[in-house]
């Protein structure tokens, strides 16, 4: 997933190598007040993961849910680039600011989707799908619906097509990662070798993530291992990991002949994975897989952020994938229960034609999203000036709490027919 879309898309501006210019549709845009430069390429990657996500979850790519780690890798990418700029131009975090940026960027798409599907699942949705929505709702709020459906052993790969949140265990991820990581760094990254503590302590902790996905990963049921904080934060500490100074300085010693290939081999290693995965029937997915997967993508991510030009970059940054990947979040959630809700009415078109109309819907609702909830929030523009869009998401949220405690719990099994009356 995950997937949401942090802010902006940004990464240490790489010096342009000797001897040789940039096209100027390449470069980053000029840094900021934080000195960071947007990089095209790296919303375009968001967009290709997202779609691979919606290819798998509509049944058309079998490999498609390593989209996700995808998003995981690039999330700990920018956000712990954002936290050591920071912390190297302030002399420390502002955590407080910090998550009140996470809160802005994620929470009133979340609140709108949210609040829209309870009650198109009440008006549409089948009895079944309701009385899940509605027990997970609570934990969807807490951002931890991914330990509810592990302790409750909902198995991810046989259970999801029953609940309309069940993508969102991506998105409790990230929003636990939030809270932890940066207070990691804020005490890490202080003094002359900061980024390198960072560094060893984000290896140290992928290191350990795969140990214990190996080791879960052994059960019948792998959803403890593929929808644990735990486990699934080896993405996450690979993108922090190459988000430091270190790896950074290293990237950019790499010539551009060099990364060329090197980018090309590693973006078809991603999308042959994409396409063979047999998601948990593959032998090897927890045996390292997983792991190898997110080291690909982390490699990837920073050679396009530090070196610049790559064709696979120029590709990466053009303008289709780059516009699904500024629309990735609020496409990420709303395509699950689009799929649950409207697939099944569209027999009739075929399985390629409803999934062409279900993302369409997916796409439409995301762009509106986009335009009239996520952007004016975080930047605090149009309707959502001064205090009006805090006021506006708080609100959204009792409105999902007033569904959740009035909405009637349906009872599972009625209006069906007792066999033992019948004799």
């Amino acid at each position: 997933m995950p997937p949401h879309r942090p802010a902006p898309l940004s990464a240490p501006p790489p010096p342009p190598p000797h001897g040789r210019t940039v096209p100027a549709r390449h470069r980053a845009a000029r840094p900021g007040a934080a000195g960071r430069a947007h990089i095209a390429a790296l919303d375009g990657l968001r967009g290709f993961a997202v779609v691979a996500v919606l290819l798998f979850h509509a049944g058309h790519l079998s490999g498609g849910f390593l989209g996700v780690d995808l998003f995981f890798v690039l999330s700990g990418y920018l956000i712990t680039g954002l936290l050591l700029g920071e912390a190297a131009g302030r002399g420390r975090v502002a955590l407080g600011a910090f998550w009140g940026r996470r809160v802005r960027r994620l929470l009133p798409a979340l609140c709108c989707v949210v609040v829209v599907t309870v009650a198109a699942t009440w008006a549409w949705g089948s009895a079944e799908q309701l009385r899940f929505a509605l027990d997970d709702l609570p934990w969807v709020g807490a951002q931890a619906v991914n330990w509810h459906y592990i302790a409750e052993q909902i198995g991810y790969w046989n259970a999801s097509d029953t609940r309309v949140f069940a993508h969102l265990w991506s998105i409790g991820v990230e929003w636990q990662f939030y809270l932890a990581w940066p207070l990691v760094v804020a005490v890490a990254a202080r003094g002359r070798w900061g980024e390198r503590v960072v560094a060893v302590l984000a290896g140290a902790g992928a290191l350990v993530c795969l140990a214990l996905t190996v080791s879960l990963g052994a059960a019948v049921d792998t959803t403890r291992a593929y929808e644990g904080t735990d486990t699934r934060g080896a993405a996450l500490l690979l993108g922090a990991l190459v988000a430091t100074a270190p790896v950074r300085g290293l990237a950019r010693r790499v010539p551009r002949r060099a990364a060329d290939p090197v980018c090309l081999a590693l973006a078809c290693g991603l999308a042959a994975a994409w396409a063979v995965t047999e998601g948990e029937k593959a032998p090897q997915l927890f045996r390292g897989g997983l792991f190898a997967h997110s080291l690909a993508a982390a490699v990837l991510i920073v050679l396009m952020a530090q070196v610049p030009g790559t064709r696979s970059a120029r590709l990466a940054g053009g303008r289709l994938p780059r516009g699904l990947g500024k629309v990735s979040y609020s496409l990420y959630l709303w395509h699950w229960p689009v799929y649950l809700l409207l697939l099944p009415r569209l027999t009739a078109l075929g399985d390629l034609g409803g999934t062409a109309v279900a993302i369409g819907v997916s796409l439409v609702a995301a762009a509106v999203t986009t335009r009239l909830v996520e952007d004016p929030v975080r930047l605090r523009t149009g309707w959502a000036r001064g205090g009006r869009g805090p006021v506006a998401v708080v609100a959204l949220a009792l409105v999902g709490a007033v569904l959740w405690a009035v909405v009637p719990e349906p009872v599972m099994g009625a209006g069906t027919v007792d066999v033992d009356q019948l004799r």
